[in-house]
């Protein structure tokens, strides 16, 4: 028997270990591709691929979670949701927090939130190198951002 989307939503599974799927590979994906949201998630994709590209921190970082490869399946479903029109936002920065985006792939969005009020679906990877003392659980993660 199939899982439904809202039965996975949670779900952790092993490290990633490569960034997110280029447009090529998701042919099978909603029309949305063609429209603002795809569009958005190009520019994400490609803007990802020069993050990746940067030489590594030295000390004293010793992990650095990429939530756009790990949580691409929510964080795509949040774009596609909710960036379907134009709108008149300035991002000046992001704080994505251990217990916020780097659980869900969502700008600012604590599990909670993101799962129940947002609605926003999908499986959760593990990062390469996760820090013992913020583990990656997705969008079961309990904790509560507060920054």
């Amino acid at each position: 028997m199939e899982e439904s989307a809202a039965e996975t939503a949670g779900t952790v599974t092993e490290p990633v270990t490569e960034p997110a799927p280029v447009a090529e590979e998701e042919e099978d994906d909603d029309d949305d591709d063609d429209g603002l949201a795809g569009r958005f998630l190009q520019l994400e994709r490609e803007q990802n691929a020069l993050l990746q590209a940067l030489p590594p921190f030295g000390e004293p970082v010793s992990h650095v979670y990429h939530p756009l490869d790990y949580a691409w399946e929510p964080h795509c479903d949040f774009v596609r949701r909710y960036c379907r029109t134009p709108k008149r936002v300035l991002f000046l920065g992001m704080n994505p927090g251990p217990f916020g985006m780097a659980q869900t792939g969502v700008p600012f969005g604590e599990a909670w939130h993101v799962r129940e009020w947002l609605r926003v679906v999908g499986g959760v990877k593990k990062p390469p190198s996760e820090h013992p003392k913020r583990p990656v659980l997705g969008l079961a993660c309990r904790r509560a951002e507060v920054s």
